[in-house]
């Protein structure tokens, strides 16, 4: 069990993901300054109930992702533009209100990398689907990007399916909460496969056939 800082946002922090953050309130200044000093992380969950400025009881939710501080930019008056990186999943077993900011009593954890026959096969009806739908946004900005920086390994490609997703934070928050990697694999499957479906309809003219590739759920 370890004890961390917790930053309730209305953002969902994956690891590995970059979150850039404006330090404006007394208490986050105070929490910040804290884990700058002691060069350990914090962490962000997404709120459950409440506002993410100013609101003394913001109800997080029971899954979070700590950040490392990559760099800070001071400001006047004490504030702070922060970057951070995304490392570990962690669930919520206590709250400790004692100080201004809400520290939580945690347990880390990851997916855990069960069922090789179906981790792999999700993995490989994965791949494709962000491939198909990074080049669909890409074409929508006119910009381009190279397949082969999309990783092959199940946990890697998990990764960063999960970062590049643009879906609703209910919908992230499931995902960073699963504790299966071939589950996880085959809800982002379902997700991808309907999100190119959609952004392929929208962006292609009338009477088009789709043909998004083969899949089993079982």
């Amino acid at each position: 069990m370890a004890t961390l800082p917790l930053f309730p946002l209305n953002t969902v922090l994956f690891p590995g993901m970059q979150l850039k953050l404006h330090i404006f309130e007394e208490r986050y200044k105070l929490m910040i300054n804290s884990c700058i000093e002691s060069n350990e992380p914090f962490g962000v969950v997404l709120i459950k109930e409440g506002r993410e400025a100013f609101d003394p009881i913001a109800i997080p939710s029971a899954v979070g992702c700590t950040a490392a501080i990559s760099d800070v930019q001071r400001l006047p008056l004490g504030r702070m533009n922060i970057t951070a990186v995304g490392q570990r999943r962690f669930h919520i077993k206590g709250i400790d209100r004692s100080k201004p900011y809400l520290r939580g009593n945690v347990e880390f954890f990851f997916p855990a990398d069960d069922k090789p026959e179906l981790v792999n096969r999700y993995c490989s009806f994965l791949r494709p689907l962000v491939i198909r739908y990074l080049q669909a946004l890409a074409s929508k900005e006119n910009a381009s990007f190279d397949p082969e920086q999309i990783p092959h390994r199940p946990r890697s490609i998990a990764q960063i399916a999960s970062i590049l997703l643009q879906t609703d934070n209910a919908q992230k928050q499931e995902l960073l909460a699963m504790q299966s990697l071939s589950r996880l694999l085959r809800a982002l499957v379902e997700i991808y496969r309907l999100e190119t479906l959609l952004l392929t309809v929208r962006m292609s003219p009338p009477d088009q056939d789709f043909n998004i590739g083969p899949f089993s759920s079982n």
